[in-house]
């Protein structure tokens, strides 16, 4: 179906058109001459309203804006991997080849490269019946991810007709199916998908697995599930992007899909930078192999902001439905949000606390509720984590985003400014950070890491609280006056702070430490805190502890000790024991 009206009224990225009832709510348009990509957002009897997604410089009332009966949608096919998009699924290796360094508007570009052969291994014959979800096909994407084609969800039917196993284009039928209506059906090797709609699974599963990280604070202290929900919030400066490059880059998912939502330029072009360079420590290849980048810079259109976040966690459902883990970092979802409260603010709308729309919580739930880990239509198991940044103001995290984002998140990671500029990475608040998925990943834990990995870590926490409540003390009267069991606290707790919290991204063994060493890093921690405490119960001043140089071994363990050599954990707890025995003749 195709409509045409033209516009009556402009308003920045707002585009009304008067006296029409042929579109529908939320349906794609193309609007003025140069065919500029938007979105129907409000109808009444008298005006319909179109959000652009390009810029609308040049627009003019009377230009037209002709429908496609079709909800905004991407493509999904072979080729996603290893592309940078731009908020709309547009390719910007493709656009910069066309146009040059920037994105002309209206630039009518395939979202994939039609031209592009692939070589096809047919998964079902003549006779088969599919359901929706079920795969049909694959394909070699990347040197280490396959392509796996699936049916469409609302498609059913019965297979008359498969092309052979050999190399086709992405709009060339290679099943054809015939559902109960005697209708038949061409599948090629590429779906649409409307970007505000989650794709369907067969049943949602329990958080019971957790992602591994290897960043100690998080996989130890605060951890998050595989399709779980987690907030990074920090001031400008205290590393959300840097926490997130880290977490797609060692994160144990099988494909990261990173939404550069309102960042600045050059933040992206050092995302690229990076991520073209890095070699995935899992396979050998380049990181670009399993990743999907999508670039939507703070001077791009503001609309298209807004849409990039849907785009991302469209382009992450299609891989979790074909069985891969799957984790999308938004930075930052505080840009996305000051786009709606643009939106909002050219439409009219009455505004909600800081000029937020009233539906922004509505908008986030919608966001983050999409994660999970799930049973898919073809019957696998697949996840969708989302890790989202946030940029509150001043680091206050009392504004509206950051209140709004926690009621939907389980994990908060705080960045703390003070941490950041104490050069203490990842600056994750140890005291303002919390996780709630304790409770479901413990047993996990306890199956695969033993019982004292979560002794461990609770008795690690309770020494940096009890920390916390000496420091104010030392604050107003100094650490002197204090007993050698407390100043033993302390020092316990600067070792966990130095030596077991602060990570160093740029060395080859503390980028990533696999969980079997942190919890040898707590143990030796912890042996080194009871030894001393029974010491100094026998009148032995701390003075000698500090000065045998052991805090600072615990402090330099994670460098002198690498992650292939978990036998040098029982050569320095002896010597700890050693030298303490020392002390006490």
């Amino acid at each position: 179906m195709t409509t045409n009206d033209v516009i009556y009224g402009i308003n920045g990225p707002v585009v009304t058109v008067r006296n029409t009832r042929s579109f529908s709510m939320m349906e794609m348009v193309y609007v003025g001459t140069d065919r500029l990509v938007g979105e129907i957002i409000g109808i009444n009897d008298q005006y319909t309203t179109v959000q652009v997604y390009e810029e609308t410089t040049g627009l003019k009332p009377g230009d037209p804006v002709v429908g496609t009966g079709a909800p905004m949608n991407v493509l999904l096919g072979p080729g996603i991997i290893d592309n940078i998009f731009d908020g709309i699924e547009r390719p910007l290796k493709a656009i910069e080849a066309m146009s040059g360094s920037f994105i002309s508007r209206g630039a009518a570009v395939s979202p994939l490269d039609t031209e592009k052969a692939w070589k096809v291994t047919l998964r079902v014959k003549v006779g088969d019946i599919l359901q929706g979800g079920q795969i049909y096909a694959t394909c070699p994407e990347t040197a280490i991810i396959e392509h796996r084609f699936l049916v469409p969800p609302e498609l059913s039917g019965k297979v008359i007709r498969t092309a052979p196993d050999g190399e086709y284009r992405l709009m060339d039928p290679i099943v054809t199916i015939e559902d109960e209506k005697g209708q038949t059906h061409e599948l090629t090797l590429c779906q649409k998908w409307p970007i505000r709609s989650a794709r369907p699974c067969q049943k949602r599963l329990p958080a019971t697995i957790p992602l591994i990280t290897g960043q100690r604070v998080i996989d130890t202290m605060f951890p998050i599930s595989k399709g779980g929900t987690a907030a990074i919030p920090g001031g400008f400066g205290t590393g959300k992007t840097m926490t997130q490059h880290q977490l797609a880059k060692w994160c144990d998912a099988d494909i990261i899909v990173y939404v550069g939502c309102g960042e600045r330029g050059n933040e992206m072009s050092q995302v690229l930078d990076e991520f073209s360079e890095l070699i995935d420590p899992k396979s050998g290849r380049p990181m670009t192999d399993r990743t999907v980048l999508i670039a939507n810079t703070s001077n791009m259109p503001v609309a298209a902001r807004e849409a990039s976040i849907y785009t991302g966690l469209t382009l992450a459902e299609y891989y979790r439905d074909m069985g891969y883990h799957v984790a999308i970092m938004a930075d930052s979802t505080s840009r996305w949000a000051e786009a709606l409260r643009e939106i909002s603010g050219r439409l009219e709308e009455m505004p909600a606390e800081e000029g937020f729309p009233a539906y922004l919580p509505s908008r986030l739930s919608e966001f983050y509720e999409r994660a999970g880990r799930v049973d898919t239509l073809c019957g696998s198991e697949g996840s969708v984590t989302i890790i989202g940044a946030v940029s509150p103001q001043g680091s206050d995290f009392s504004e509206p985003v950051t209140q709004n984002t926690k009621r939907f998140t389980r994990c908060f990671w705080a960045l703390d400014k003070s941490l950041a500029y104490a050069r203490h990475y990842p600056a994750i608040n140890w005291m303002n950070s919390y996780s709630e998925y304790f409770t479901d990943l413990d047993p996990w834990f306890r199956k695969n890491l033993g019982d004292d990995f979560i002794k461990y870590r609770n008795r690690i926490t309770a020494i940096l609280h009890e920390e916390s409540s000496l420091m104010e003390i030392v604050k107003l009267i100094g650490s002197d006056v204090l007993p050698d069991d407390q100043k033993l606290v302390i020092e316990t707790a600067k070792a966990i702070r130095v030596g077991f919290l602060q990570q160093n991204a740029f060395h080859s063994d503390d980028t990533f430490v696999p969980p079997e060493k942190q919890k040898l890093m707590m143990k030796a921690i912890l042996h080194m805190y009871n030894k001393s405490k029974k010491i100094i119960a026998m009148a032995i001043p701390i003075s000698g502890i500090i000065a045998s140089g052991l805090f600072e071994r615990l402090a330099k363990m994670k460098y002198d000790i690498p992650n292939s050599r978990p036998e040098l954990f029982d050569v320095l707890i002896a010597d700890i024991d050693k030298t303490l025995s020392a002390l006490q003749s």
